[in-house]
């Protein structure tokens, strides 16, 4: 049975991706330092039976190149995928060197064990921060990629070296561009869970536990048709399913490339903050305030390069994720509390 080692296993994005994995039937090994990823949701994990199984967690930092060969000492990996970073752009402003030695050191590291052990394939969690300002909307792998932010500076940095490694030792990878990534597995057994929160599904969501709280709306006044910002929310589920699809790519002679993970629609601010009423049937306390700086108006991905090449098409809507998300932080309130 194929072993996968997941970098990042424990958080949001790559648990999600964990139980994807355990349904198609491989083994996974998970790496996390547990910083922005969570035990619980390793412990859930374990306990999730199917054809496939996480046959260990390993605690460590992509820092350390000893943490991260230490796994592929122990365990015969024959593929990786790799979520383990810093994502915050606001932060990655203030503080660049964190993400700069976290995001390409630490990958950097995790190369060199790779190809150490003789494994030669990478999924890699890359993002739609690599384009920048959108020149123009929806968004194809042929967009310039001019990042505006040191998180979307080392993503495409690290897929500048994957190439690079391609054509020197022959090491595959496929980038997967996420755009606005929402939603929760349909059984709410993980979700998502950050601390502070930043999304805007899980915030507004959010302000409906308590009544002094209220949810931010930033900018009602751009050139879209109800004036707030439009994104594209793939969900989290059918993000999972792109990844394994990717991942057999590779296993089965595919060479190195890159992919947009989206919707190929946009829902705007005031469209998602409706959807979320209607799921929670509340009435959620708005507060209307000035754009952000840095908030392009729109940014609409175009998914067809993902459905032509991995046969990946998103199966689930707007309303899917929201309800998905919002039973996950019923679940988070009642058994985890914030």
């Amino acid at each position: 049975m194929t072993t996968v080692l997941v970098t990042g296993g424990a958080g949001y994005v790559g648990s999600h991706n964990v139980m994807a994995l355990i349904n198609s039937g491989f083994n996974v090994v998970i790496f996390d330092n547990l910083e922005l990823g969570h035990i619980e949701i390793v412990e859930v994990l374990k306990k999730v039976s199917a054809s496939g199984k996480v046959i260990d967690f390993i605690e460590g930092n992509l820092k350390s190149f000893d943490d991260i060969n230490s796994v592929f000492n122990k365990h015969n990996i024959d593929a990786v995928v790799h979520f383990a970073a810093y994502s915050q752009v606001a932060e990655s402003v203030k503080d660049p060197q964190k993400y700069y030695f976290n995001n390409v050191y630490g990958t950097l590291n995790l190369l060199k064990a790779m190809m150490e052990h003789n494994v030669y394939r990478i999924v890699f969690s890359s993002t739609a921060a690599t384009y920048g300002e959108p020149e123009y909307v929806p968004i194809d792998e042929k967009h310039p990629q001019n990042p505006i932010n040191p998180y979307g500076r080392t993503k495409l940095m690290i897929e500048n070296i994957m190439d690079d490694y391609d054509r020197a030792y022959g090491l595959k990878s496929v980038r997967l561009r996420y755009f606005n990534v929402a939603g929760a597995d349909s059984n709410s057994r993980i979700g998502e869970w950050h601390n502070p929160e930043t999304h805007l599904i899980p915030n507004i969501l959010k302000s409906t536990f308590g009544s002094d709280k209220s949810f931010k709306m930033f900018g009602t006044d751009y050139n879209t048709k109800d004036g707030t910002c439009i994104r594209d929310y793939v969900n989290v589920e059918d993000l999972a399913q792109a990844h394994i699809l990717a991942l057999k790519y590779l296993l089965n002679g595919g060479e190195t490339s890159f992919y947009n993970l989206g919707t190929n629609e946009g829902s705007s601010v005031k469209e998602v903050f409706s959807a979320c009423e209607a799921v929670t049937n509340k009435k959620i306390k708005l507060e209307v305030l000035g754009r952000r700086e840095g908030d392009p108006a729109a940014l609409v991905a175009n998914n067809q390069k993902a459905a032509l090449k991995l046969g990946w098409i998103p199966k689930k809507t707007l309303t899917d994720s929201v309800t998905s998300a919002y039973n996950w932080e019923k679940e988070l309130d009642k058994n985890y509390k914030y």
